[in-house]
């Protein structure tokens, strides 16, 4: 099964219908993109969006996003999935090979991912790639902000 990387520039029906098909595999809870939803995305400045085809059909995607801190040019790969229809079959590794190469060369200081720990076989994957696992806790914050405890003096 030849595998085939690129990076997708605009929305059109074909990847519309791709992230229709894909992302109900990452994310039960993911909303469906419609052509300006992911058209925003593929325009975001900082956003690489990337695609493996196999015999011209889009079969899996990757999200490449990069930005300056003030330690230096970071990346964080997001919402990687590959159809399961062509799991098992090189897509995975070849996004992953080629979002890492466009960070390099754009000079990222490091490149982060985060998955669930019951994505096993993506799991051996970013290992096999390189990956290793950090000593930190993720955070996520969803709601309004809490109220401020500060009391100030004037």
């Amino acid at each position: 099964m030849d595998v085939a990387i690129e990076r997708l520039t605009a929305a059109t029906d074909e990847t519309v219908e791709a992230f229709a098909r894909l992302l109900p595999q990452l994310s039960a809870s993911a909303t469906p993109l419609d052509a300006a939803a992911l058209e925003a995305l593929l325009t975001w400045p900082g956003n690489r969006i990337l695609a493996a085809r196999v015999d011209g059909r889009v079969v899996g995607v990757l999200t490449l996003v990069t930005f300056p801190v003030p330690t230096g040019l970071r990346a964080r790969i997001e919402d990687v999935v590959v159809d399961e229809s062509a799991r098992g079959h090189g897509a995975g590794a070849a996004l992953m090979r080629e979002a890492l190469r466009l960070a390099e060369a754009e000079g990222a200081r490091s490149v982060d991912l985060t998955s669930r720990p019951d994505r096993v076989s993506a799991i051996r994957l970013y290992e096999r790639l390189g990956f290793t696992r950090r000593a930190s806790t993720t955070f996520r914050f969803t709601g309004a902000p809490a109220p401020s405890q500060a009391i100030w003096v004037s």
